[in-house]
């Protein structure tokens, strides 16, 4: 009998004990993979709304490519300066200015008449004035639009047809 209740004991703890170790490293797997289907979910609802928000992305001007929104409010502040040279121009002369007399004169901070591939024109009829910022044409069968805009002494620019 005494060789019995020690074996029964010891056949009771390890059992219990093995039991134990099995269950915490059941539960060890399970959290573990729970955090790594979670981190997956993370991953994938930030990539689809990535991806979304890609392709809703606004462009400044329809078929002009997003990459060039920076070059074209350039353009567009480009025109609205040297609109307001001229304005401040035929204010003081009661007479246009051409691009050269704006720039040698400093009321035009540029240093030439050109942005990006966009060369600004000036032109002048006694105090009205129309500024134009061309592109050279994209190469043929090319998917991108260089758009042609023009200023005048109403300082709204528009783009031109």
């Amino acid at each position: 009998m005494a060789r019995t209740a020690p074996r029964h004991g010891f056949a009771s703890l390890c059992t219990v004990t093995t039991g134990t170790v099995a269950s915490d490293r059941i539960r060890g797997h399970t959290s573990f993979m729970r955090a790594l289907l979670s981190l997956l979910v993370v991953v994938a609802v930030g990539f689809g709304i990535y991806e979304y928000s890609l392709k809703k992305m606004p462009t400044a001007d329809s078929g002009t490519a997003p990459t060039q929104a920076i070059n074209l409010t350039g353009v567009r502040m480009d025109l609205l300066q040297i609109a307001q040279a001229e304005r401040t121009y035929v204010a003081m002369n009661s007479q246009c200015a051409s691009m050269d007399e704006l720039i040698s004169s400093h009321s035009l901070a540029m240093q030439r008449p050109e942005r990006e591939g966009y060369t600004y024109t000036l032109t002048c009829s006694g105090t009205d004035f129309t500024v134009t910022a061309r592109h050279a044409p994209a190469p043929e069968g090319s998917a991108i639009r260089y758009p042609a805009f023009a200023i005048d002494q109403g300082m709204e620019v528009h783009e031109l047809q």
